[in-house]
């Protein structure tokens, strides 16, 4: 169980701090149940309610600063997520994108930044979907990274490019 205070990733939400944990009766019950109360970090004005023994949405503690700069060590070695056929490749993204897991958002950032890269030289459009899933990847990355390693969400893309190239 996680506490108050604590900042957690919250399935797609992203990273939510946790506000409260509270007995509540869920709608149509009559039966009191433990929630967390939850302010997504990045979606101000928003108040979320989920149960403590929620089994269908992952919640996970953020990485801690060792297992941020860890993680950015390693992303050189990462592999990227090659699917040659569409329809596999945009379910692949999704996939990735629901495991809320750090290094498959890496594999995506990789993967969408080496086709956009190719699209373009190829005097190409970056397609949408492309688009979509490089936009959720990075904001979803990048936030956990900023909480994990007190640093700006807007400046984490320049912290990890010069991490890497050192």
């Amino acid at each position: 169980m996680f506490e108050v205070g604590q900042y957690i990733i919250y399935g797609n939400t992203g990273v939510c701090k946790i506000e409260e944990i509270k007995k509540m009766a869920a709608p149509g019950t009559k039966e009191d149940r433990l929630y967390y109360v939850l302010d997504p970090v990045y979606d101000k004005g928003c108040r979320l309610f989920t149960p403590v023994d929620n089994q269908k949405i992952i919640m996970r503690s953020v990485l801690t600063k060792e297992e941020a700069e860890e993680l950015i060590s390693r992303m050189k070695d990462i592999e990227v997520l090659w699917v040659a056929d569409e329809k596999n490749r945009e379910q692949m993204y999704k996939e990735a994108i629901r495991s809320c897991n750090c290094e498959e958002w890496v594999r995506i950032i990789k993967t969408l930044y080496m086709r956009k890269m190719s699209r373009l030289a190829e005097g190409k459009k970056v397609t949408s979907s492309d688009a979509k899933y490089l936009h959720l990847a990075e904001e979803n990355f990048y936030g956990e990274l900023s909480i994990a390693l007190g640093i700006p969400k807007s400046e984490m893309e320049e912290f990890i490019t010069q991490k890497i190239e050192q």
